[in-house]
């Protein structure tokens, strides 16, 4: 079968893996890659032993999300079209209220409570206009409680009118572990997280302190003194860095709580999800192009390694003692599926949502290792096309920069929704995957290593991998292109500017100007920290003047495609209009194209079939 949108575009996939409080059950969500219309998104269970296949609890009649169990293990909770329905192993369904507010998080208390993190009724502005002063807070989400037989959740007032976006509830349920920030925008909201100590049933917060750029994840524990609240967050001082587990001692009322302590202090790997369990909170750690499961043990206050995962695992979820463990993994051929971790460490596969993926032609897909010019040691992935090696090189190469510049590849399939390494390998192209400084999974220092440098050591990795793969035989120097989304795609234009190695450029939802992107993107503090300086320090030139390709637009020579999405709120689209002026002025060949209703990641299908095929198109034309 060969390589297509089509193939993407259809099928189902799994999400939502949720380990049943004793253990005996995993439950997840399966619904179509892309909704279009009935079937919708169905709730499945199986046996976390193996010893039945999965079964199908809901119809797909109604859309269902945050499967959540009860207590008992008797039944799940979830969203059934926004409303809140109880759902026993046998089937039957029961409302549990006619309310149908916004939730985003739900956890179920022992003795029946649902705490609720979500939007409130009242809420919502009148016809759709919100006027902004710069003294008031904008509305967020809340912290709620539905008791049983209630009609509608109560509000709970004790972290004030923060923006809460992340709750966990200690294992006796007599407390919540809440981060909030002062409002929902990103900036400034992101950079003002704090931690709160919540009593759900009295309605009373004790504020822990401030907490870092990107925590997120509250995870209990106890040492056998006192309790504590691990979570993840930029590795201190920040703002700009990897992520590292923190943790927050929780002290006896009337005194103050220290600052967090670093849990995961030079480490070699990168924390990427943190779940609580009775037994010590576990984490899924980016390891290179691996990840590694491991258990924090309250007698040492560290992780041991209890599994380790080829490829890429995501969505991990447990049970109460954290001896069950389920998770969503994906190999170099194979798509995310759910399994759940044997006692022996290896993984059981629960889910078998795309059967189709096995009859396909997958490039082959190779683990690569290569040394900077600086002497750091690099990771990366090729791939090669369909029923080709290496002894068919020198082919023409294309070198895929991912996202972030905090983000990786693992070794897992490489067929997505915008710049899809299968599909381009598909065209008869050798496809470099790398994971240059900045990236994630190998520690916090190495992703530091692009603060004060962006673009320079860091297109130094790319090239490196590429002269290796020439070396090699497997790459044709007289045949190269660069392509991204994002941070790819701010390198792809960087490159364009700075060598005249490659012939193509694909530049999709890319930075052209750093200053531009302090003052229209999301985050713009962190955005100033890669870049160097914000634009209003002095007259200039700044920093991030240096780093931008807009100010080197008259050394690019190779053609460029700009691929962007008119609703971009990450890389506002203004990025690729500035870098389109720019190409026309100095007379570079170039292709714009503006998809409309896009934000940064396109949902449309029909968009997405477009950006592939255009890609190769391009690709054909100038390789």
């Amino acid at each position: 079968m060969s390589i297509t949108p089509e193939l993407l575009h259809g099928g189902w996939s799994p999400s939502a893996p949720a380990v049943s409080p004793d253990g005996r059950w995993v439950a997840w969500v399966t619904g179509p890659v892309v909704p279009r219309g009935a079937p919708h998104a169905a709730l499945w269970v199986a046996p976390a032993d193996g010893s039945a296949s999965a079964r199908r609890l809901t119809d797909g009649a109604r859309r269902v999300s945050l499967p959540r169990w009860t207590a008992d293990s008797g039944a799940l909770i979830h969203l059934a079209d926004g409303a809140l329905v109880r759902v026993g192993l046998d089937g039957e369904q029961v409302a549990l209220t006619e309310w149908e507010g916004w939730v985003g998080e739900m956890i179920a208390l022992d003795g029946g409570p649902l705490v609720l993190l979500g939007e409130p009724d009242d809420q919502e502005p009148e016809n759709g206009i919100t006027v902004w002063t710069g003294d008031e807070t904008p509305a967020g989400d809340r912290l709620m409680l539905l008791a049983p037989g209630d009609i509608a959740p109560r509000r709970l007032t004790a972290p004030g009118d923060r923006h809460v976006t992340a709750v966990a509830a200690r294992p006796d349920g007599a407390a919540l572990a809440v981060i909030s920030w002062d409002e929902p925008a990103e900036e400034p909201g992101a950079f003002t997280a704090r931690l709160h100590v919540v009593d759900p049933h009295r309605d009373t917060a004790r504020d822990m302190g401030p907490l870092p750029l990107n925590a997120s994840c509250p995870a209990w524990w106890h040492d056998g003194t006192a309790w504590h609240v691990a979570l993840l967050g930029v590795t201190p001082p920040g703002p700009v860095g990897g992520l590292t587990v923190l943790d927050v001692t929780v002290p006896p009322p009337g005194l103050t709580p220290g600052p967090p302590r670093d849990l995961t202090p030079d480490g070699t790997i990168c924390p990427v999800e943190l779940v609580q369990s009775c037994a010590g909170p576990l984490a899924l750690f980016a390891d290179g192009l691996d990840t590694s499961v491991r258990r924090l043990r309250p007698a040492t206050g560290d992780f041991e390694e209890i599994a380790r995962i080829r490829g890429l695992a995501s969505s991990l979820a447990t049970d109460r003692d954290g001896g069950v463990t389920a998770l969503r993994i994906s190999g170099p051929q194979t798509p995310n599926d759910v399994f759940v971790l044997r006692s022996d460490g290896r993984p059981r596969q629960l889910s078998d949502t795309r059967p189709q993926f096995r009859d396909v032609d997958w490039g082959t897909q190779e683990r690569l290792t290569w040394t900077a010019p600086d002497g750091l040691p690099l990771d990366g992935l090729l791939v090669l096309p369909p029923g080709r090696s290496r002894a068919d090189g020198p082919l023409p190469l294309v070198a895929l920069v991912h996202g972030g510049p905090y983000a990786r590849y693992a070794d897992a399939l490489q067929f997505n929704a915008y710049v899809s390494a299968q599909h381009v390998a598909a065209g008869g192209y050798a496809v470099l995957l790398p994971n240059p400084r900045g990236s994630q999974g190998h520690g916090p220092a190495f992703a530091a290593r692009v603060v004060g440098d962006l673009g320079g050591a860091e297109l130094g990795d790319v090239l490196a991998g590429i002269d290796q793969l020439t070396a090699d035989g497997v790459a044709d120097p007289a045949r190269l292109a660069i392509a991204g989304w994002s941070h790819g795609g701010y390198l792809a234009a960087w490159a364009a500017a700075r060598t005249d190695r490659f012939r193509a450029a694909v530049v999709g939802a890319g930075i052209a100007d750093w200053g531009m992107q302090t003052a229209f993107g999301e985050l713009g503090r962190e955005e100033a920290g890669y870049s160097g300086s914000h634009g209003w320090e002095s007259p200039g030139p700044h920093p991030h003047d240096a780093v931008s390709p807009i100010g080197h637009a008259a050394d690019i020579t190779a053609p460029v495609l700009i691929l962007h999405g008119e609703q971009d709120t990450n890389v506002p689209v203004a990025q690729a209009v500035y870098l389109h002026r720019a190409l026309r002025h100095f007379g570079v060949p170039h292709e714009f194209v503006r998809y409309a209703g896009e934000g940064h990641i396109f949902s449309d299908p029909t968009h997405q079939a477009d950006v592939m095929h255009r890609i190769r198109a391009f690709l054909d034309r100038h390789l």
